[in-house]
């Protein structure tokens, strides 16, 4: 294995030892010498790597934001809204999206807790996500529906609503499978931007 190789593995084993640190501490209690005895790598061996912690996370949010590029060229996309399955397609992909990082997910918000930094990229990489689903939406104006607000103000709610639902989803005895969860935010997003049922 030659040194730039070695290097990418360590640089892995380190991202991730961090998220299962951070899954089992949270990120605030997580030190550096904690993801490094995890990843089985010496103390120093971090800073060739990172300049902290922070910048640690900020590479896992790069890794989220280039594996949702990823997924938004899957077969199956659909970008107009005025289609339910284009809906759905997408919150199935959020929800899957939401599991598969979980973790990330909530260090990134627990580090914009503290720093107004890190806030400031956490809602930039939030910002460019919706963004990309501006041209979904004008689908909806184009064909005359009329949207509750703007276009982004009708996206951020809707990001807020299936944001929330996942973070807080229902416990027993209303407990809803995957499938149950997508189709019920699709009617739901569905009737809230267009006002009609499908």
């Amino acid at each position: 294995m030659n040194r730039k190789e070695k290097a990418a593995e360590t640089e892995a084993a380190l991202k991730a030892a961090a998220k299962r640190v951070f899954a089992e501490r949270g990120y605030l209690n997580t030190k550096i010498t904690d993801i490094t005895a995890e990843a089985g790598r010496a103390a120093g061996s971090f800073y060739n790597h990172f300049a902290g912690k922070e910048e640690l996370l900020a590479a896992l949010l790069a890794d989220m934001s280039a594996e949702s590029d990823v997924v938004a060229s899957e077969s199956g996309h659909l970008s107009d809204f005025t289609d339910p399955a284009a809906i759905r397609w997408h919150i199935a992909v959020y929800l899957r999206f939401q599991r598969e990082n979980a973790v990330t997910l909530l260090a990134l918000r627990q580090a914009a807790l503290v720093s107004e930094s890190f806030a400031g990229t956490l809602a930039e990489f939030g910002s460019t996500e919706l963004a990309d689903l501006l041209g979904h939406v004008a689908h909806l104006t184009a064909a005359g529906f009329q949207l509750p607000a703007s276009p982004e103000a009708s996206l951020w709610l809707l990001h807020a609503l299936v944001d929330g639902f996942v973070q807080m989803r229902p416990p027993a005895p209303y407990e809803l499978s995957d499938e149950e969860a997508v189709e019920i935010l699709t009617r739901f997003v569905y009737r809230g931007l267009t006002g009609q049922d499908y």
